[in-house]
């Protein structure tokens, strides 16, 4: 009798603390977290993708002769930097973390931007058929880099405000559920980045060429 008496009071309480989880929102933060997690994920997928086609892009451009080499300089050494940072979802809480991910994607995407410009004054990158698809592909993967930044902020809001509520809060205090960080624009992003060409460099090799 004691035995099963026992017994029955532990199912009543695994019920009872179960509800108050629920009530308290901790389910509903477990299920949040899991879909800033899953558009994290999204997120690194399109970083991963772009980080893939640079090796080949700046392969290609290195052919061109005369080609700006400051400019593959800096597209190399900023995709190195991305490379030896890697975020966790627990990292995802962290803003220095966070914001020295961002700043390091953020100026490979200037540089890549910077190169592209760069290629407009070189005729025969721009009838390089390997070039334009790798040049197409970076311009589409740019695109759902944005998109799926834009969508990461769009669950990170939600998640937020709920972590901030009452009385989910409580939960989120007691269970260690942190707010986490958003994607912040880039100041001056709405400008072309600037690039210094070399006109008389140019007038002379067309010269030469004449």
């Amino acid at each position: 009798m004691k035995s099963n008496t026992a017994k029955l009071l532990a199912i009543l309480f695994l019920l009872i603390a179960s509800s108050n989880f629920y009530g308290c929102g901790y389910n509903k933060l477990v299920s949040m977290e899991e879909e800033v997690n899953s558009a994290w994920s999204q997120v690194e997928n399109q970083y991963q993708r772009r980080a893939d086609l640079i090796p080949n892009l700046v392969s290609t451009v290195q052919g061109s002769a005369d080609f700006e080499k400051t400019v593959l300089t800096e597209v190399t050494d900023a995709r190195s930097r991305v490379g030896q940072m890697k975020l966790t979802a627990d990292d995802l809480s962290d803003p220095e973390k966070f914001a020295a991910f961002q700043k390091a994607q953020d100026q490979l995407s200037g540089a890549l931007s910077r190169l592209l410009v760069v290629s407009e004054n070189y005729p025969q990158l721009k009838s390089n058929e390997n070039f334009l698809q790798l040049q197409s592909q970076l311009e589409g993967t740019e695109n759902r880099i944005s998109v799926e930044r834009r969508r990461f902020n769009e669950v990170v809001q939600s998640y937020n405000t709920e972590v901030r509520s009452f009385p989910t809060l409580i939960s989120a205090k007691i269970f260690g559920f942190k707010e986490k960080e958003y994607f912040k624009s880039v100041a001056g992003s709405e400008k072309p980045p600037d690039v210094q060409f070399d006109f008389k460099k140019e007038e002379k090799k067309m010269s030469n060429e004449q």
